[in-house]
């Protein structure tokens, strides 16, 4: 039928726009990647800068196969260890934690159908800052101290605390074997709401450096972090991005409607409850590895939704390339346009609140 043909057309078209901007983002994400390495590796003075063709090499002499033809004889042994130890985990862990928010970010909107979900909505920011708060004032947190695979005391408290209050939520609003979303929204602001005070009440009794270190982890930063951060918050969101692209045809049928997704042979309840707990370790490995970053989660997928359209198996990619790129520009912009340290999280929040508030305006409806 002529309408078939033309919704077939309309659909791959629409693959076709999708699969170009994923490779748009693609060479986005590693120029932006590369500069925010030569930001990172200009000094103070002339002196300590390095020239961009420099660190280049250097990265690539770490490519497998292509390591073996580059020669880095040259260069000084201070400018290898300031490139591959000090900016290259730095630069990494950007990608992957702006991906894992923004893959969490998808998942909550689509199970919520609300463009308004974020990471965060089921209290995940408020337990880290918990759980963040109790590693800080009770004096478990030492210098180089360091814990479980070689992350910080506040790194796996914080993540603790991010998992605890979740799940926490979803014990609460589960009733009888199913989980009304209105009730576990309004659970999770209520959790939530409360975690926060408690971690306020906390500091508010505690000594004020303890509440300096606490506030300086929460408003997110990639300073101090290394190979340790990202090789465990690497590990999880590639499996956690894995296994949502593995249910982004359920999600695409759930859009339909919980009865519908049901009649087309998708367990609702339990999709539903495996991909929660998915958004949920995403959320909290990210928030774990370098505190809260503000807007993540919430933008960049709305944005890839309206640009790339509602199939996860392309909005997926998409969500974890934009995710990616938005947060190394955040970092390029800290180190930058800055004299001091403004923490990371603080500027993702003002620059992402006015932008998605002006994004909302101008559209006419609330969701696809």
């Amino acid at each position: 039928m002529p309408t078939d043909d033309h919704a077939a057309l309309k659909a791959e078209a629409v693959a076709r726009r999708g699969r170009l901007v994923c490779v748009v983002l693609l060479i986005a994400v590693i120029a932006a990647a590369f500069g925010v390495m030569l930001i990172e590796t200009h000094g103070l003075t002339q002196a300590e800068r390095l020239p961009a063709g420099t660190v280049l090499r250097i990265v690539a002499s770490r490519v497998p196969l292509v390591g073996r033809v580059i020669d880095v004889g040259d260069v000084h042994k201070n400018d290898m260890r300031r490139v591959l130890d000090l900016r290259l985990p730095r630069v990494l862990l950007a990608v992957v934690v702006g991906a894992g928010l923004a893959v969490a970010g998808a998942v909550m909107q689509s199970f919520f159908q609300n463009p308004m979900a974020s990471p965060y909505l089921l209290g995940a920011a408020s337990g880290a800052s918990l759980g963040a708060a109790i590693a800080f004032t009770t004096g478990l947190v030492t210098a180089g101290a360091r814990s479980v695979l070689g992350l910080s005391v506040q790194s796996w408290f914080a993540f603790c605390g991010a998992v605890g209050v979740t799940f926490l939520v979803y014990a609460l609003a589960r009733r009888g074997g199913r989980t009304n979303t209105a009730v576990l929204l309004l659970t999770g602001i209520a959790v939530g709401t409360f975690a926060g005070g408690l971690a306020y009440l906390i500091m508010f009794l505690s000594e004020q450096q303890h509440i300096a270190q606490v506030l300086a982890w929460v408003m997110g930063t990639l300073d101090n972090r290394g190979w340790h951060e990202f090789a465990v918050a690497g590990c999880a969101t590639v499996a956690g991005v894995g296994l949502v692209r593995v249910f982004a045809r359920d999600l695409n049928v759930m859009l339909l409607g919980a009865e519908t997704a049901q009649h087309l042979g998708v367990h609702v309840e339990r999709t539903r409850l495996v991909l929660l707990v998915i958004a949920s370790l995403l959320t909290a490995v990210a928030v774990a590895a370098v505190g809260i970053l503000g807007f993540v989660g919430l933008v960049v997928p709305h944005i890839m939704r309206l640009v790339v359209g509602p199939d996860h198996r392309t909005l997926i990619p998409a969500s974890v390339l934009g995710g990616a790129l938005l947060v190394l520009g955040a970092d390029a912009a800290v180190k930058g346009f800055f004299a001091e340290q403004v923490p990371l999280g603080v500027l993702t929040t003002l620059v992402g609140c006015p932008f998605f508030v002006a994004l909302l305006m101008r559209r006419e409806k609330t969701f696809i």
